[in-house]
C-alpha cells in the first residue's frame, strides 16, 4: 500500500459512508408464522452498519456495541428489506453508524419504517489492533443533528458501562 497513514486520515463528508443494503425475506429467514427472525434482521442491520463503517474508515471494522432496538412493524416471506445506513460520528479509533430498516410489499406498494439502530464500530488492521479513522464531516442539518445527539449517545454508553464495572 503506498497511501501514507496521514491521506487516509483525511476528514470524509458523511455521504461517502452513505450505504443501501436489499434483501427479500425467504422462507429460511422467517418463523413457523412467515415473519422475519429477529436474529436475522439483527444480522442484516450489522452488515447494513459494517458497510457504512468500512466505507468511511477504509479499513477493516469490528462491531463493538449495538444500542437499544426495537422490531416496529413485522416484516414477511416475499416483502422486501432496505436498509440504509451512515456513519453519525467518529471518535478516535471509533465511530457510530446510524442504520434504519424499511420494509417493501411491492405487491401492495407500501413502504413502512420496521427498526432503527446505532451501532458502534472500530476499525482495526490485519492483526487486529485499532486503527485511527477520519473524521467525519456532516452537510446537512439532519446530519449535524445525528453527529450532536451521537456524541449524547456516547457519554450514556460510557456511564453505563462504568456502572456495570462498579457493579461487577
Amino acid at each position: 500500500m503506498n497511501q501514507k497513514k496521514e491521506d487516509w486520515l483525511i476528514a470524509r463528508p458523511v455521504r461517502d459512508s452513505q450505504s443501501e443494503m436489499a434483501e427479500i425475506v425467504l422462507p429460511n429467514d422467517a418463523n413457523p408464522l412467515n415473519a422475519l427472525l429477529g436474529g436475522r434482521l439483527m444480522h442484516w442491520i450489522d452488515l447494513a452498519g459494517a458497510m457504512a463503517a468500512h466505507r468511511h474508515s477504509r479499513h477493516y471494522v469490528v462491531t463493538a456495541s449495538i444500542d437499544h432496538m426495537d422490531f416496529l412493524f413485522p416484516v414477511h416471506v416475499g416483502d422486501l428489506v432496505i436498509l440504509r445506513s451512515s456513519v453519525n460520528r467518529v471518535f478516535r479509533t471509533s465511530m457510530e453508524v446510524g442504520v434504519k430498516v424499511w420494509v417493501e410489499n411491492y405487491l401492495e406498494d407500501t413502504n413502512h419504517h420496521v427498526s432503527s439502530a446505532y451501532l458502534t464500530f472500530v476499525a482495526v488492521d490485519e492483526q487486529g489492533r485499532h486503527m485511527p479513522v477520519p473524521p467525519v464531516i456532516p452537510e446537512s442539518p439532519d446530519q449535524q443533528r445525528r453527529y450532536d445527539d451521537a456524541g449524547r449517545r456516547r457519554e450514556i454508553r460510557r456511564a453505563n458501562m462504568e456502572r456495570r464495572k462498579n457493579h461487577l
